[in-house]
């Protein structure tokens, strides 16, 4: 993706999030010089398999596990700092080196012990699918201008004074509830206290870091969580995350202006997921469902919760196309389908009877709607091995030109498995 006039590229999920966005990241990490997470917060799970070791990254970028690369924890991300430093520590054990390495933006909000039980308290009545982790509450904070920031740690007793008036509107919003347990400003404080000495030495003007590396040329990476479907704007409203997933949020997460940013690869499955309630137009039967989420190891790898599983969705990846300004696709778990003789692709909806090629903006029309397939011949032949384009069977390559087609996006990546030797550029 880097070149000589492409310095910055954007990585965004192009459909409900699980794309795979880690393994590209992981990929691309090797000619990069800094990668910065622009938005979310613990709620994402990025894997990358190296050999036989696992790693799944929530709030750390991918990039850490390239020793040369600069890590960067941006404005736009809500951070977790007892499960920041929980990662770090789980990478530590593995053997990779961290220190020296990773920032976090001064301007970040911190996700705190109440945003976790104002979550976990309003999703049993709402119904979302949200993972619990406290993302939502806290981008609320953010906006409502309540929010406590890593900064605001430098003067802990400003910040402990904030946090008495921040707990117990959180305990008047947990009683209105019905919550059984409530928020502890002594256990806040206690917490704040013990982790500040950890995360201030990390916390500068990470924006200023990124714009003097772009501005000297070094090659930076931004990396985005869940996917532009789940975008608080753009995504199936309301069952959406809660912040910009799509490559507009990357700039404002991030800290740089937009004219910055010189590409934006959408990364896709090569059938659609997603997790949580929420509209899912090509969602297959439970069998082919299930066959799917079995083949394709469909569980989350932050909640380990089963993802819904069905076809390939033009109509999305057009739409997230349009909204994220694609300029390049990677089409990951190619692989999965292997065994399918058969693939239906759906082409466009039918919505009231008429022919739908666009996404409708509520959630009540999209769940109303016919998806309109075109059934594609399956290969019935392993595609891991393959290394190069022409390794893998003609069906397989003629399936990647009609999504290529259907998308109006060139494919730049095709993934056939899990490791990093698994991606074949195109």
């Amino acid at each position: 993706m880097f070149g000589e006039h492409c310095a910055c590229v954007v990585v965004v999920g192009a459909q409900w999030g699980d794309e795979g966005k880690g393994k590209l990241v992981d990929v691309l990490s090797e000619e990069a010089d800094f990668v910065v997470r622009y938005q979310g917060g613990a709620n994402a799970g990025h894997t990358v398999v190296i050999g036989d070791e696992h790693f799944i990254l929530q709030q750390i970028p991918s990039g850490i596990l390239h020793p040369g690369v600069r890590c960067i924890v941006g404005n736009g991300v809500v951070i977790d700092p007892e499960t920041f430093f929980q990662e770090l520590e789980r990478l530590r054990a593995k053997g990779v080196t961290t220190d020296g390495r990773i920032a976090v933006s001064d301007r970040a909000h911190l996700v705190l012990p109440y945003h976790k039980l104002l979550d976990q308290a309003g999703e049993k009545s709402q119904k979302i699918g949200t993972t619990g982790r406290g993302i939502g509450p806290t981008y609320e904070d953010k906006y409502g201008r309540r929010g406590i920031r890593v900064g605001d740690l430098r003067n802990l007793a400003v910040a402990r004074s904030a946090l008495a008036e921040r707990v117990e509107r959180a305990n008047s919003l947990l009683r209105l509830m019905g919550a059984t347990q409530l928020a502890s400003y002594q256990a806040h404080v206690e917490m704040l206290e013990r982790l500040a000495p950890q995360l201030l030495p990390l916390a500068t003007d990470t924006g200023l870091v990124v714009h003097r590396a772009i501005r000297d040329g070094k090659r930076v990476l931004l990396e985005g969580a869940q996917g532009a479907l789940l975008d608080v704007d753009h995504g199936t409203y309301p069952f959406v995350t809660s912040s910009n997933t799509t490559a507009g949020g990357a700039a404002v997460g991030a800290g740089i202006g937009p004219m910055a940013i010189q590409a934006v690869l959408g990364v896709v499955k090569a059938y659609t997921t997603r997790v949580g309630n929420g509209p899912l137009p090509t969602e297959a039967d439970e069998a082919q469902g299930e066959e799917l989420r079995r083949i394709g190891g469909e569980f989350g790898a932050v909640t380990g919760r089963a993802r819904r599983c069905g076809w390939f969705d033009a109509t999305v990846v057009r739409y997230s196309a349009r909204v994220n300004g694609l300029s390049h696709l990677a089409v990951t778990k190619l692989d999965v389908l292997d065994s399918f003789a058969e693939i239906p692709v759906g082409v466009a909806y039918r919505l009231d009877g008429e022919l739908c090629e666009e996404l409708p903006a509520s959630v009540d029309r999209l769940e109303r709607v016919e998806p309109v397939y075109q059934t594609l011949p399956g290969w019935r032949r392993p595609t891991t091995a393959a290394r190069r384009l022409t390794d893998l069977p003609a069906p397989a390559r003629a399936y990647l030109d009609r999504l290529e087609e259907l998308a109006a996006v060139p494919i730049k990546y095709v993934s056939v498995g899990t490791r990093r030797d698994q991606i074949i550029p195109v």
